[in-house]
């Protein structure tokens, strides 16, 4: 039995099959992470939801930004941009069995000595507080009122953690930190508008995981969201698993128990 992670999917099924085939994953006994970014912009975003829910009792996954958009969209509270490509998720016959699947998913899963994030956690909070915090939206999600939740989940504010934060605005910055983080000051201020190799001209903010210190550092991290970095964080027990296959990179998954990486063109 061996544990795989793979990076974001983003609707891109063939890189998926491609680095399965690689490690000669089998079904029966192994078990597949993904971090999150299942589906959006890539070709084939149903196709993706399918293989995965199809297999879900040997899949663990954690939502991305892009997830938690095409829950928005389905629920008619947010329109579709012009780089989405969702269209066949929301026509299909199948659509609400997916989409009551994924409202389920966590935000943050730790197991085998490693936690793994779509985006990042912040340094202002330690792992045991990641999980409570991601335990307050994955409830909000999964309730009955659970549209107030996804209708209310945009917006760049608050920028920073505190912990008498309430509502809508609390839920909101638990999940823009654990679903969108890339940079932020050193106060632990998120930058929602930074998203390249270096932060945008003016702004004088660092990557989240350059803030981690030595107790969180001493946790294997694993995100992806961050295609920028091509997979470089050049820290110790971070591993940066979006590699930009969407974009025109390659897909990427390793092996929790043996470290191998294995990478497909997309």
């Amino acid at each position: 039995m061996a544990t795989y992670v793979v990076g974001d999917i983003q609707g891109c099924i063939k890189p998926l099959k491609c680095l399965l085939k690689q490690a000669a994953f089998d079904w029966k006994k192994d078990e597949l992470w993904t971090v999150g970014d299942l589906v959006n912009r890539g070709p084939d975003s149903l196709k993706v939801l399918r293989y995965l829910y199809k297999r879900r009792k040997h899949v663990t996954c954690v939502l991305g930004n892009h997830d938690l958009h095409l829950l928005a969209v389905a629920n008619g509270l947010r329109n579709q941009s012009r780089s989405d490509t969702l269209g066949k998720i929301l026509l299909a016959s199948d659509r609400d069995e997916l989409l009551n699947w994924l409202r389920h998913q966590p935000l943050i899963h730790t197991d085998h000595g490693y936690t793994m994030v779509h985006a990042g956690i912040p340094h202002l909070w330690s792992l045991e507080q990641a999980h409570v915090y991601a335990a307050e939206v994955e409830a909000a999600l999964r309730g009955t009122e659970y549209r107030k939740f996804l209708a209310q989940i945009y917006g760049d504010k608050p920028r920073l953690w505190n912990d008498s934060l309430s509502g809508h605005d609390r839920l909101r910055t638990i999940t823009n930190y654990l679903t969108r983080m890339r940079y932020v000051y050193k106060n632990g201020a998120l930058d929602l508008q930074s998203k390249g190799p270096a932060p945008s001209p003016g702004r004088k903010v660092v990557p989240w995981f350059t803030l981690l210190d030595k107790q969180a550092r001493k946790n294997r991290l694993i995100f992806g969201h961050w295609a920028a970095l091509e997979g470089v964080t050049k820290g110790k027990n971070l591993f940066a698993v979006d590699t930009g296959c969407v974009w025109g990179g390659k897909l990427s998954m390793f092996c929790l128990d043996t470290g191998d990486w294995r990478r497909c063109d997309c």
